[in-house]
């Protein structure tokens, strides 16, 4: 059975004050409850969230590296004077303007206080229900052929594409899109960000690795050593995590 994506992990080195960041810019809550930092819906710790895609953030030693994220957070505003608060409001918070080669575009490019590349998008009639995070969105060379793989790993379904641009959203309905914007310059090195994945409760995550592989992912060893999820690549070189169930 296709796994559900849960989660978009992020590395820090201060997990914790980037936990607060995101919290406050999604106007969600930073929960604790063990080495990292989930930032999800208030109301109280679910986990998987059945409509949202949480973030996790993870602390490590090293700092993010000058290389650009292929693996950004879009937010959606309702309107011109909600993006301009929204913007004035997440640099009070830490974020800062970044210029990646966008030009004269719409949108703001911002980087969170750990440098991690984000948008916060004019008003768009197509996220008008996403919540506050419009798209998780992903640079690939070919968006065709990354639609075909996720659309197969996971039960989200496609509701667009074309040579540039492939997006995929939960088959529910509710939460953001998985977006794959053809994007020039190979992947070099290893993202901060990455998605992380869930089998269904029954399901068997050896088989649904087994699985993953066989539509094109690989292997992926980032120094993880003896742990319950399993680290893969899809067939571009992102990598993504595949969790063992709760």
């Amino acid at each position: 059975m296709p796994l559900r994506l849960v989660q978009t992990n992020i590395k820090a080195v201060d997990a914790r004050a980037l936990g607060h960041f995101w919290s406050e810019a999604l106007g969600w809550s930073a929960y604790t409850p063990g080495v990292t930092t989930y930032v999800g819906p208030p109301g109280g710790l679910v986990w998987p969230d059945p409509v949202v895609l949480g973030i996790d953030i993870v602390p490590v030693p090293e700092p993010k590296p000058a290389t650009k994220n292929q693996l950004h957070l879009d937010l959606a505003t309702t309107s011109v004077t909600h993006q301009t608060e929204l913007v004035a409001r997440l640099r009070a918070l830490g974020a800062a303007p970044v210029d990646v080669g966008q030009g004269d575009v719409p949108w703001t490019v911002l980087a969170d206080p750990e440098g991690n590349e984000f948008c916060v998008l004019e008003p768009r009639e197509v996220y008008r229900d996403t919540g506050p995070v419009a798209a998780v969105v992903v640079d690939c060379a070919d968006p065709r052929a990354m639609a075909r793989f996720w659309g197969e790993a996971t039960d989200w379904t496609l509701h667009e594409v074309t040579d540039d641009k492939a997006a995929l959203r939960s088959a529910g309905g509710g939460g953001p899109y998985l977006e794959f914007l053809r994007t020039p310059g190979a992947k070099t090195v290893p993202d901060r960000t990455h998605l992380d994945l869930l089998p269904h409760p029954g399901d068997d995550k050896t088989a649904e690795v087994d699985r993953l592989r066989a539509l094109g992912a690989t292997d992926l060893d980032v120094g993880q050593g003896d742990v319950p999820w399993t680290c893969l690549a899809d067939p571009e070189g992102h990598e993504f995590c595949v969790l063992a169930l709760p």
